[in-house]
């Protein structure tokens, strides 16, 4: 009976398609998350008010909205991710991903393809007083975040959101938007140092 048993599992994760994250997958997604973190607090760490609130130009976000933005993505990013991984598992829709993760993270981090963002996401909504709240904020929720990577054994690559910003892609790269963001945000950041104007103090 027990035997039967293993086999009728078996089957059942062989059926749904079910693929546990590997060690690697966990170790680059959770190092990953961790890294793009710490440059961006290096790259807003003793910045002055008139520092963060510089803008470029009048349609161009400062450091401080920048700042806004990645701390509301990463709330709305994950909740994305969450709700994809409460749907039922659809490993027949992974044949219609065109990009690797490569590719993925290479595209988001391309900061010549300007995009605009959806309102949820725009700087305005902020809860915080000033940057450091924000940081404080998206600080905790990375690391529960990594933490939850870490000891996660759920089916992140047979949940597959048919549409996304890079097209039809897993859960899994769900979470790689979600680092490399923090990345394509920090490069705005420093283009915002390096723009003329910028305050030295």
């Amino acid at each position: 009976m027990k035997k039967m048993l293993v086999i009728i599992t078996m089957l059942l994760f062989s059926s749904a398609g079910f693929c546990q994250l590997t060690k690697a997958e966990k170790t680059r997604l959770a190092n990953h998350l961790d890294s793009t973190l710490q440059v961006l607090s290096r790259s807003v760490e003793g910045l002055s008010e008139a520092q963060l609130n510089f803008k470029p130009d009048t349609g161009k976000w400062s450091i401080k909205e920048c700042v806004y933005h990645l701390a509301l993505s990463e709330t709305n990013i994950w909740q994305w991710m969450q709700g994809l991984m409460k749907a039922p598992a659809n490993p027949d829709k992974r044949a219609s991903i065109k990009m690797a993760d490569d590719q993925l993270l290479a595209g988001i981090a391309d900061r010549s393809n300007k995009i605009k963002t959806s309102e949820p996401f725009e700087p305005k909504n902020a809860k915080w007083a000033n940057k450091d709240e924000a940081m404080a904020f998206l600080k905790a929720e990375r690391a529960k975040h990594i933490d939850y990577i870490k000891s996660s054994n759920e089916d992140f690559r047979n949940h597959v959101a048919e549409q996304g910003p890079a097209g039809p892609m897993d859960a899994y790269q769900v979470l790689l938007l979600l680092s490399q963001h923090t990345v394509r945000h920090t490069k705005q950041i420093e283009e915002v140092k390096a723009s003329p104007g910028y305050p030295a103090s």
